[in-house]
Protein backbone atom coordinates (compact mmCIF):
# COMPACT_ATOMS: atom_id res chain seq x y z
CA UNK A 1 0.00 0.00 0.00
CA UNK A 2 1.39 3.39 -0.94
CA UNK A 3 -0.61 5.38 1.65
CA UNK A 4 0.24 4.78 5.30
CA UNK A 5 -2.16 5.88 8.05
CA UNK A 6 -0.36 7.59 10.94
CA UNK A 7 -3.40 8.00 13.16
CA UNK A 8 -1.77 6.12 16.03
CA UNK A 9 1.09 8.63 16.03
CA UNK A 10 -1.29 11.60 16.27
CA UNK A 11 -3.28 9.92 19.03
CA UNK A 12 -0.06 9.44 21.01
CA UNK A 13 0.99 13.06 20.44
CA UNK A 14 -2.39 14.28 21.66
CA UNK A 15 -2.40 11.80 24.56
CA UNK A 16 -5.80 10.52 23.46
CA UNK A 17 -7.13 6.98 23.39
CA UNK A 18 -8.84 5.44 20.39
CA UNK A 19 -12.02 5.05 22.42
CA UNK A 20 -12.16 8.79 23.12
CA UNK A 21 -11.61 9.68 19.47
CA UNK A 22 -14.21 7.17 18.27
CA UNK A 23 -16.80 8.66 20.63
CA UNK A 24 -15.88 12.22 19.66
CA UNK A 25 -16.26 11.62 15.92
CA UNK A 26 -19.19 9.22 16.11
CA UNK A 27 -17.75 5.97 14.73
CA UNK A 28 -17.27 2.59 16.34
CA UNK A 29 -13.99 1.60 17.95
CA UNK A 30 -13.86 -1.34 15.55
CA UNK A 31 -14.04 0.94 12.52
CA UNK A 32 -11.43 3.26 14.00
CA UNK A 33 -9.17 0.27 14.62
CA UNK A 34 -9.50 -0.78 10.98
CA UNK A 35 -8.65 2.74 9.91
CA UNK A 36 -5.60 2.88 12.19
CA UNK A 37 -4.30 -0.42 10.86
CA UNK A 38 -4.69 0.68 7.24
CA UNK A 39 -7.07 -2.17 6.45
CA UNK A 40 -9.63 0.10 4.82
CA UNK A 41 -9.76 0.97 1.13
CA UNK A 42 -11.11 4.46 1.66
CA UNK A 43 -12.31 7.07 4.11
CA UNK A 44 -15.04 9.67 3.83
CA UNK A 45 -13.88 13.26 3.83
CA UNK A 46 -16.47 13.83 6.55
CA UNK A 47 -14.64 11.34 8.79
CA UNK A 48 -11.24 12.79 7.94
CA UNK A 49 -12.57 16.28 8.70
CA UNK A 50 -13.91 15.15 12.08
CA UNK A 51 -10.62 13.46 13.01
CA UNK A 52 -8.62 16.55 12.05
CA UNK A 53 -11.00 18.77 14.03
CA UNK A 54 -10.74 16.68 17.22
CA UNK A 55 -6.97 16.09 16.97
CA UNK A 56 -6.27 19.66 15.78
CA UNK A 57 -4.18 18.48 12.85
CA UNK A 58 -4.00 18.47 9.07
CA UNK A 59 -4.78 15.48 6.78
CA UNK A 60 -1.07 15.30 5.94
CA UNK A 61 -0.35 14.62 9.62
CA UNK A 62 -2.48 11.47 9.37
CA UNK A 63 -1.65 10.14 5.91
CA UNK A 64 1.75 9.50 4.37
CA UNK A 65 2.61 8.51 0.81
CA UNK A 66 5.35 5.89 0.49
CA UNK A 67 6.76 4.89 -2.86
CA UNK A 68 6.97 1.21 -3.66
CA UNK A 69 10.58 0.01 -3.95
Amino acid sequence: MAITVRLDVMLARRKMRSKELAQAIGITEANLSLLKSGKVKGMRFETLDAICEVLDCQPGDLLEFERDP
